[in-house]
């Protein structure tokens, strides 16, 4: 064989292996640290889970994982910052379902909630939990339904906001128990949970860790929980599904997200160190505790869960004549 043949032969198949290698700075993933963006105040339900992921992951990875908080705007500054980052595998963020309640309420995003992210890990669901205050007579749905058909508009729920997902929760169950409630939104969980403390509104859909202390201390009375089922930490408190709220089944939940055009091999990979990690017992002893429950998805499955969520919650938002503008 010519020996310019041979050479060019030897060529060709360097070029093949060199276009199935995946990418150099994929490999080495990750070479540097690693920016988790929290798009709420430190404190909140997504520190809580963001915390012990960011520790247990930067000794899986060998590099800090650094969380970087950016509130304002329900979430939408920091997927606007996000979406905007260069995909190389340093920038990350942790959505929470108004990510995809986000998409419907506000008219214009500066981002395409899907196509300007790419999928990693659903790290977590965390079931809602109503609680009524002392000014509400009801102590169980059934009783919740029938004063509201009784007094229409005339029961009120507090919310952490117009939009949020405590807000739409109740919107969600006003439509499928047939009642009309009255929304009073406050200016973030804090002032959500004092008005209910303190008797000002009847009753609120919020994330069972902020909850479930003022529960557990006597102070707000559970009325059920939002998952598709009990939670350990409060047997006696039934589902809505159990108390014949058909198909009613609401879970704030948390996620990871890269920039749309990271590497499949570095998503793939954080994907599986997620999974690792929310497997620990530690891990899952700390937040269960809080009322989490544990996923660890594939980037796939969470594609699809955002997906049915974006539907779900688009109908949501419209009936309910929800708006930011």
């Amino acid at each position: 064989m010519p020996t310019f043949r041979r050479q060019l032969i030897a060529a060709a198949g360097l070029a093949l292996c060199a276009a199935a290698a995946p990418p150099a700075f994929a490999q080495a993933w990750p070479d540097r640290p690693v920016q988790l963006v929290i798009p709420y105040p430190p404190g909140g339900s997504a520190d809580l889970v963001a915390r012990p992921l960011s520790i247990k992951l930067q000794e899986r990875l060998g590099q800090p994982v650094v969380l970087e908080y950016k509130p304002g705007a329900g979430g939408t500054l920091a997927s606007q910052y996000a979406a905007r980052a260069k995909p190389d595998g340093t920038t990350f963020i942790m959505v929470l379902a108004a990510h995809a309640i986000n998409a419907s309420l506000y008219p214009k995003l500066p981002y395409d909630t899907r196509k300007d992210f790419a999928p990693v890990s659903l790290v977590a669901n965390l079931p809602l939990l109503v609680t009524g205050s002392s000014s509400l007579q009801a102590r169980t749905v059934p009783e919740l339904i029938a004063e509201a058909k009784a007094n229409p508009g005339k029961v009120t729920f507090a919310s952490a906001g117009n939009g949020n997902t405590s807000h739409l929760a109740a919107e969600y169950f006003s439509t499928a128990a047939g009642v009309k409630m009255t929304h009073v939104p406050y200016k973030g969980s804090a002032p959500m949970v004092n008005a209910l403390l303190g008797g000002e509104v009847n009753l609120a859909f919020d994330s069972a860790s902020t909850s479930l202390p003022h529960v557990k201390a006597g102070k707000l009375h559970p009325l059920a929980v939002t998952g598709d089922r009990r939670m350990p930490m409060l047997p006696d408190v039934p589902t809505m599904q159990e108390l014949g709220v058909p198909n009613f089944v609401v879970n704030g939940w948390y996620a990871i997200l890269a920039p749309a055009g990271t590497p499949a091999e570095i998503t793939g990979r954080l994907s599986r160190e997620i999974a690792a990690v929310v497997a620990q017992p530690e891990i899952r002893a700390q937040l269960e505790a809080s009322g989490y429950q544990l996923v660890g998805s594939t980037p796939a499955a969470l594609g699809a869960h955002i997906d049915a969520e974006l539907v779900r919650w688009a109908k949501v938002v419209k009936d309910s004549g929800a708006r930011v503008d």
